[in-house]
């Protein structure tokens, strides 16, 4: 059994793989890299009712991995670099060979896989970390769930600039809905929950079009979204919009925020540094 860690700076996901199948995932938070990783190792082994001499060696990657120097509990352990991990990953849930992948975490990386190569495209510092960022600093709330759930009462058209707004026609192929400007409205008595769903759409409106970019700069029309961001439900939703309007299909595959763990796993001797 192989063990595939992603160590991030406040969450540690972690796999298990066994003949080439992903057969346990498990989160721990700690803001230690030791004790994250660990922490993850143990979960799985505890939760699995496996004994840890099953383990046959352990991969880890993510912001944490570096702080991390010798083999743990004496399991051979190697490192694999981030991007490497996630286009493994992203190829190992998608069942593809050659797509684009738009991994959401604080900021978002995008990231060009096939069997020859992968490749990082570029990305930007938008992210999760950018909706509870200006959450708090906005509406003085930064737990994402309670985010999400006033997003689900708020009205776009109370903070965004909308076509309709500035046109009584259809622009190009946009519609009179389209957002001509994110925050370009903002009535003074838009509510928190109307704030908090500009905040998440103007996130996944920036994540969307340099996805769609990516994707058209390479002839792709898939993009994977991965990362703890693919969980987003109104997220999905906006992706989705955006896919309507560019013919670039967003795929939102089970495990996705496992996907870097994934890789590291699944990855083969010569992608360890």
């Amino acid at each position: 059994m192989i063990i595939g860690i992603d160590i991030g700076s406040t969450t540690t996901k972690a796999v298990a793989v066994q003949n080439g199948e992903v057969i346990k995932t498990v989160k721990t938070k700690a803001f230690d890299a030791v004790t994250s990783a660990t922490g993850a190792l143990g979960k799985i082994v505890i939760e699995s009712n496996l004994k840890i001499s099953s383990v046959d060696k352990i991969i880890i990657t993510g912001a944490g991995a570096l702080k991390i120097k010798d083999d743990i509990f004496g399991i051979t352990t190697h490192k694999i670099d981030e991007i490497t991990a996630i286009g493994i990953g992203g190829m190992f849930l998608s069942k593809k060979e050659n797509i684009i992948i738009s991994n959401i975490g604080t900021g978002t990386s995008i990231i060009e896989a096939n069997k020859n190569k992968i490749t990082h495209i570029g990305g930007t510092g938008i992210g999760g970390g950018t909706i509870t960022g200006l959450s708090k600093a906005l509406i003085n709330i930064s737990t994402f769930d309670n985010i999400l759930k006033m997003a689900d009462e708020g009205n776009l058209q109370n903070v965004d600039l909308l076509i309709e707004d500035i046109s009584d026609l259809d622009i190009s192929f946009l519609n009179k809905k389209s957002t001509a400007s994110n925050f370009g409205k903002m009535l003074d008595n838009a509510t928190k929950e109307d704030v908090a769903l500009g905040v998440i759409n103007m996130v996944y409106q920036v994540i969307g079009m340099i996805s769609v970019f990516a994707a058209k700069s390479r002839n792709i029309d898939i993009v994977l979204v991965t990362g703890n961001g693919s969980n987003n439900r109104i997220g999905q939703k906006i992706l989705e919009n955006i896919s309507g309007l560019y013919n670039i299909h967003f795929e939102f595959p089970h495990d996705a925020e496992y996907t870097t763990a994934i890789g590291a796993a699944l990855s083969e001797p010569e992608h360890h540094l």
